[in-house]
């Protein structure tokens, strides 16, 4: 036993925290994951036999059913959508036929923003499956129901 001061011991024997090795070492493990989640969106392309589009944020688009005449979606249109939300390994989550379509305000309303960005790929009347990663569905931590962590999403939509 020491008679010194007990929080002084603490901090002797503790390293300082190189910040720049830390920051790189988060950098590392967030690109292995960005580039699992791509080798894995990539994968469900080849193995379903379909041409996605891929976009600069990393969200895949496939039209499989196009709208001979509807509008392209720009931000700040209001838009209603049926939905199928299934994991990566086809394990259906939520559909809106349980829980309703989804009715909102493009780039505004409290939703996955890789849906806002997403439906500007496409226009109204429009059948499509977009691939969401991770960073712009549900993130680190899932939606604490259904959805794990760090898992990208496929959405089947239909933009009413």
């Amino acid at each position: 036993m020491s008679c010194g001061d007990p929080s002084k011991e603490e901090h002797k024997n503790t390293k300082p925290i190189d910040e720049e090795a830390l920051k790189k070492q988060f950098e590392k493990a967030n690109q292995a994951l960005v580039q699992k989640e791509n080798d894995e969106m990539d994968q469900f392309a080849r193995s379903h036999q379909m041409n996605f589009v891929r976009t600069k944020s990393g969200i895949r688009y496939f039209v499989y059913e196009p709208s001979a005449k509807g509008d392209s979606i720009k931000e700040s249109m209001q838009i209603t959508m049926s939905f199928k939300v299934s994991l990566m390994d086809g394990t259906e989550v939520y559909n809106s036929q349980q829980s309703g379509k989804k009715t909102f305000k493009v780039g505004y309303e409290n939703i996955e923003s890789g849906i806002h960005k997403g439906v500007q790929y496409l226009k109204r009347g429009d059948k499509a499956l977009l691939l969401v990663p991770s960073h712009l569905a549900h993130g680190l931590l899932g939606d604490y129901k259904k959805i794990p962590p760090q898992m990208p999403i496929v959405y089947d939509i239909q933009i009413d």
